[in-house]
């Protein structure tokens, strides 16, 4: 059946029973695609119903739908014509694992950072009734824990003023994000959950007072006087409600037929509905609900009848920042451990099983994290926050004036700095070297193996003064690469027989820089290969090291622009050094999804094309240095 949906309107004409099928077959289908190439398999087996229900009831692209996380929009792509694009998915060429305009004209935003559907809903919602489009509906569907978010309350208070708009809201209460959803909210829609029984409450008076007459009966005068403390009690929406939206659930999420009844019910208010709906993660595949959810939030290349792994085993960075993270939680009581609703994938799961009343997951609410570390700081704890680089972008404003304003002794560590690839540009963690480089007292570290990835935790820890950050990319960690000498911290790699370039290797680069260094070498260019590991603030002795070379060029795996390479210019220019500087690093521009290596790839971070680019500029500045024929009889000597 499923063969036959090419887009929303084939829905429409199915019978119930047909339903079923379909939907048994999108999971299979899900389950057998996703576990070739990997994705986000558990948000999107729970939303089957849910998504055919909100296709059968609304007129997609021109009723808006919006998926808060995109991870959530599987389901929306298959139904809008996309199954054949499946065999692809996060690859080169093929579908993105989130929403993607380029794609189909059914999305709309891409949303893989959690809390804002709900804002662009109001801003969508307002606009069709400002420009008179009242035929046209807008669906928000909100789960995956992006409820616990700031910006979502945010939305909510503001659509709640609203009256004129035709807004539905569909709340998806899987209990998940990452992992468990916690907090206030959470605990808040669990009651709802087991709430069910003010409805029958309400058929129970219906019936006794059809029996006996209303006016002056001792029962109808009761249950009037109880009806709002009953309510709030055998079904407290009243948060909802309160805030001036209309609440209808909770609703069976895999229920098509209740789903249908209930977003034709919202569908016909005309303003603001709240539908609470709930679902189960990862259903129809035994391997991905229950005590396995977590695993199955998204999975790599695994077997699809157990879930297993496919894909060889190996040492990523996550893995050796959280067991030193354990080691140095047995000797230092004052660590604290914080994360926005990732504890599995940051590695902070181990710190929690061994210390968890001093592990903070505090959902998908990475402003709150920041600001919390500062008053943790402040109580004379030392708190690491672990987030994904691009999602500290979120938090900005946190680090700067309420961490790095107040000295606070804070400990960031990006996972996924630099290009990850698959999830695309919003994924990407090309923009923390820029971003952080502006913030006054913080200080940088990027390790380049696990050796100094250790290291520099120990030594960020030892800085409670000022806030200090660790970063590293995604993946397998490399083999450690030693250094010849340390000189006032900076950590020699590789050195050239002659003084031509020094090449400054920031973090995880070392290892092509030291390869791209060796071909150098070979076609005469003698290249010295430095790693600074603490690349903010810079170290002096930099200077003294670049007057000896020709050339500096600076390799970094984040944005060229106000990068290192903009920072090491501008000391060398406040040192009054006037030597040519070459800068290689990830463009000003956003990078779709493909695998890290393609794309560093096509953005000539290899070895072979920087060797090259290395021994073409050392001859641009010898054909500046010496005159033509010098140049000539230079080159034959070599």
């Amino acid at each position: 059946m499923l063969e036959s949906i090419k887009g929303p309107s084939d829905l429409k004409a199915l019978r119930p029973e047909q339903l079923e099928q379909l939907s048994e077959e999108i999971r299979q289908f899900l389950i057998t695609k996703v576990s070739k190439t990997g994705g986000h398999l558990g948000p999107n087996l729970g939303v089957v119903e849910l998504t055919i229900a909100i296709h059968r009831t609304f007129d997609s692209p021109k009723d808006v739908v919006l998926f808060d996380t995109g991870h959530q929009s599987y389901v929306h792509k298959i139904l809008t014509g996309r199954a054949d694009q499946f065999d692809k998915l996060r690859q080169r060429g093929g579908i993105a694992g989130y929403p993607n305009r380029g794609e189909s004209a059914h999305d709309v935003i891409e949303n893989s950072h959690a809390s804002t559907a709900l804002s662009w809903g109001d801003g969508i919602s307002r606009g069709f009734s400002l420009t008179g489009q009242s035929d046209r509906h807008v669906v928000v569907v909100v789960g995956d824990g992006a409820l616990t978010g700031g910006m979502s309350w945010e939305a909510l208070n503001n659509i709640a003023a609203a009256n004129d708009r035709n807004l539905i809201i569909v709340v998806n209460d899987n209990e998940r994000s990452y992992s468990p959803t916690i907090g206030g909210v959470a605990t808040y829609l669990s009651t709802l959950r087991v709430t069910r029984g003010y409805e029958r409450f309400l058929d129970w008076g219906k019936e006794v007072l059809t029996k006996t007459p209303v006016v002056g009966n001792p029962i109808y005068e009761t249950l009037h006087g109880m009806k709002k403390g009953i309510k709030d009690i055998v079904a407290p929406q009243g948060m909802f409600e309160d805030l001036g939206l209309k609440y209808v659930g909770p609703i069976d999420g895999h229920d098509v037929a209740a789903m249908e009844r209930a977003l034709l019910q919202a569908k016909e208010f005309g303003e603001p509905v709240l539908l609470h709906v709930i679902t189960e993660k990862g259903k129809g595949h035994k391997p991905a609900v229950a005590d396995e959810a977590e695993k199955f939030h998204a999975v790599g290349i695994v077997d699809p009848e157990t879930g297993t792994p496919l894909s060889k085993s190996v040492t990523s960075w996550t893995s050796v920042f959280s067991d030193e993270l354990v080691a140095l939680g047995h000797e230092r009581k004052d660590i604290v451990a914080i994360t926005a609703a990732m504890l599995g994938p940051t590695g902070l799961d181990k710190f929690e099983k061994l210390f968890p009343d001093r592990t903070i997951d505090v959902g998908i609410a990475e402003q709150h994290a920041v600001t919390s570390a500062a008053g943790l700081a402040f109580a004379g704890m030392h708190p690491v926050v672990a987030v994904y680089s691009t999602f500290l972008n979120r938090a900005f404003d946190q680090m700067l004036m309420d961490v790095a304003l107040h000295k606070a002794g804070v400990t960031f560590v990006l996972d996924r700095a630099g290009i990850t690839g698959d999830d695309g540009p919003s994924h990407n963690g090309m923009w923390d070297l820029a971003l952080t480089g502006i913030v006054p007292t913080l200080h940088v570290a990027a390790p380049r193996d696990a050796a100094r990835l250790r290291e520099t935790l120990r030594e960020s820890l030892e800085i409670s003064d000022a806030p200090s950050l660790i970063r590293f990319p995604k993946g397998a960690v490399q083999t450690d690469i030693p250094a010849f000498e340390r000189r006032d911290g900076i950590d020699v790699l590789y050195r050239g027989e002659s003084a031509d370039v020094l090449l400054v290797s920031v973090g995880a680069m070392a290892a092509i820089a030291v390869e791209a260094a060796s071909q150098a070498y070979r076609e005469g260019v003698g290249v010295t290969v430095i790693d600074p590991r603490w690349v903010k603030p810079l170290p002096q002795s930099l200077v003294t090291m670049a007057q000896r070379y020709k050339s500096v060029v600076i390799l970094e795996d984040g944005i060229r622009h106000a990068g290192i390479a903009s920072s090491i210019s501008e000391l060398f220019r406040e040192a009054g050094l006037n030597v040519a500087l070459h800068s290689i690093g990830v463009p000003l521009e956003f990078i779709e999804h493909s695998k890290r290596a393609e794309i560093l790839e096509d953005l000539g971070i290899t070895a072979q094309k920087i060797s090259r680019d290395i021994v073409e500029w050392s001859s641009t500045v010898e054909e500046m240095q010496f005159p033509a024929h010098e140049n000539a009889d230079r080159k034959q000597t070599r």
